[in-house]
């Protein structure tokens, strides 16, 4: 990717003093040389990128300014690549020439007649690079022609026109199929049909001749006033009107993004093993990164949101699903907004695995931490009634039931405490169950019981730890039947927000299918407007062109299908295959 020539991309934002707009206007439009230290010499192969003061998210703007120049080593090769390159990672490309919009101002921007053999579109588009093309409308961008030097008069026809007007006047085609007439036609209809929003800004000459080579230190007040004027309302545009560049699926290249790198990588890497740029691919790759991304960003959002609200251990198992509710909505949402191009829910259902997982393990830490918990007060409780156990306290006629009742009082205030969270019941059966020995052996110690008591007490103490057991069998129970009515719930709101997101995507690409027939449509009006009488009083256009009346009446698929496949394809791939239309 080696040239001799001056690219420039900048990302604009802010409002700027006059001495910064200058500055933007020399970068934009080729004046002068590209500052770079001492690392590199001012001019250099390739492109550059620099920021011309501190973006955001909110104002970031892509724009390149192009310039080609015939008195350095080069190929034309290159030059297509690179001029390839500008057209995809901006949204803004300015052209820059001196003097005036004649042939050789035309001539010297063939590159755009060569934009259907550089880039394509779609990956599967084979040899159809022309219908492939129709396609550019959707991430091609604006057009700015910049015209220094200028010295002709603005009027047409005895009458006053503006600068937009003059560009729309060079870029008219003449009628007729010979071969100079198509080399005429070919890069006016390239431009036309390749960038339908287009801009044309003309500067006189900034100062006289002699300050010219020292125009980065000429004082303001020696700048043509006229002059500045003409930067002025250049920049003005040039910040007002750029916007965020946009690809197709309507994906944003904005400021945190790393969308620009993997744009370029993914561009230059195609050029140099041999392929050709394609923007299908290029929004396939920058996807599975952007997408990947944003599940990392949403389950650290999760995660980050549920280390600061959860407070472990719960009282119940809702009071935490209910918060996991809230944060895992929060992550989708969060995730929806970043994603694009995720075919088949991928790396959506990667996002919904890794927050289920993230939610057992929660589930398993509030676990620990109440089973913890309430261990310690356990011990806390119990531990100086059986120290007593064990010191003979109880050893004594009638001391069994002393330790029964003592206990009871131990079982109650342990109940009363607060927040022992969901294993309370599951963890007093442990505890309990643990000691069962020492009870036993207390209970046959007592001799002030006879048999029959004692096989009384016993099943008493059965019946006791059975209504443990049962209390902690309706618990899992009830945790069982919570995460399930919780994962219903999840389940539902994702489709509600998979729908809401297919939605969104739908309107996005109708809005890019109704952009391409316009653009279509503009380009089937440009062709006709050169046709010679004959051909356009043919039969076969009449009914053609009655195809396309009926389509611009009609919404119905049928019409639009007829009018692409009947009509404009067949005159887009005769400009294309040599001539303007062959009859």
């Amino acid at each position: 990717m080696n040239s001799t020539r001056h690219y420039h991309q900048g990302r604009i934002c802010s409002t700027l003093s006059y001495a910064v707009r200058f500055k933007v206007y020399k970068f934009t439009c080729g004046w002068g040389k590209f500052c770079t230290g001492v690392e590199f010499p001012e001019l250099t192969r390739g492109r550059w990128v620099q920021a011309l003061s501190p973006a955001s998210e909110s104002c970031a703007r892509s724009h390149s300014s192009c310039g080609f120049y015939n008195d350095f080593q080069g190929d034309n090769q290159n030059d297509s690549w690179l001029f390839a390159l500008a057209v995809l990672l901006s949204s803004t490309l300015i052209y820059n020439s001196m003097g005036t919009i004649n042939q050789q101002a035309m001539d010297q921007l063939h590159y755009v007649t060569e934009l259907t053999h550089c880039i394509r579109a779609k990956s599967s588009s084979g040899r159809h690079e022309v219908k492939d093309s129709a396609d550019f409308v959707s991430f091609f961008p604006d057009f700015v022609w910049t015209l220094r030097d200028f010295s002709l008069e603005l009027e047409a026809n005895s009458e006053p026109i503006i600068a937009d007007e003059y560009l729309e006047n060079s870029l008219k085609l003449r009628q007729g199929n010979d071969k100079k007439t198509k080399s005429f036609n070919e890069t006016r209809l390239c431009i036309r049909k390749f960038f339908p929003e287009k801009k044309c800004f003309i500067f006189d000459r900034p100062a006289q001749r002699k300050y010219l080579v020292h125009l980065e230190q000429l004082p303001e007040e020696d700048v043509d006033p006229e002059f500045r004027e003409q930067v002025e309302e250049f920049c003005s545009y040039i910040l007002s009107h750029s916007k965020v560049k946009t690809l197709s699926g309507g994906i944003t290249v904005n400021g945190p993004r790393e969308c620009l790198e993997t744009l370029v990588l993914t561009f230059v890497n195609a050029i140099s093993s041999g392929d050709l740029p394609c923007m299908e691919n290029a929004v396939l790759a920058l996807a599975e990164i952007e997408n990947s991304a944003a599940v990392q960003k949403a389950i650290a959002h999760y995660e980050q949101q549920m280390a600061e609200k959860l407070q472990l251990p719960t009282e119940t198992l809702k009071e935490l699903l209910d918060l996991h509710r809230d944060v895992e909505k929060e992550a989708i949402e969060g995730f929806m907004t970043k994603s694009f191009k995720d075919v088949d829910q991928v790396f959506q259902k990667k996002l919904m695995e890794q927050l289920e997982a993230k939610l057992d393990d929660f589930c398993d830490q509030n676990m620990k931490a109440s089973s913890d918990y309430c261990m310690t007060l356990l011990q806390d409780i119990f531990g100086p009634l059986y120290e007593d156990v064990k010191q003979g306290t109880f050893s004594k006629p009638g001391g069994f039931r002393l330790f029964i009742r003592k206990r009871q009082e131990l079982k109650n205030k342990y109940y009363q405490a607060p927040r022992k969270g969901i294993q309370a019941e599951e963890t007093l059966k442990k505890y309990l169950d643990s000691r069962v020995d020492l009870d036993d052996a207390l209970l046959q110690a007592d001799l002030s019981l006879t048999e029959e008591e004692k096989e009384t007490e016993v099943e008493r103490v059965m019946s006791e730890y059975a209504e443990v057991a049962n209390k902690v069998l309706e618990e899992m129970h009830k945790k069982n039947e919570e995460m399930m009515e919780e994962k219903k719930k999840s389940y539902k709101e994702q489709m509600e927000l998979m729908a809401q997101k297919i939605e969104e995507e739908r309107s996005q690409l109708m809005a890019e299918i109704k952009s391409v027939l316009k653009l279509k449509n503009r380009v089937f009006n440009c062709v006709t407007s050169i046709l010679s009488p004959s051909i356009v009083l043919n039969q076969k256009h009449c009914l053609e062109v009655g195809a396309l009346c009926q389509w611009k009446d009609s919404s119905s698929p049928n019409a639009t299908r007829h009018f692409v496949l009947s009509l404009l394809l067949p005159l887009v791939h005769s400009v294309a295959e040599g001539g303007l239309l062959a009859g």
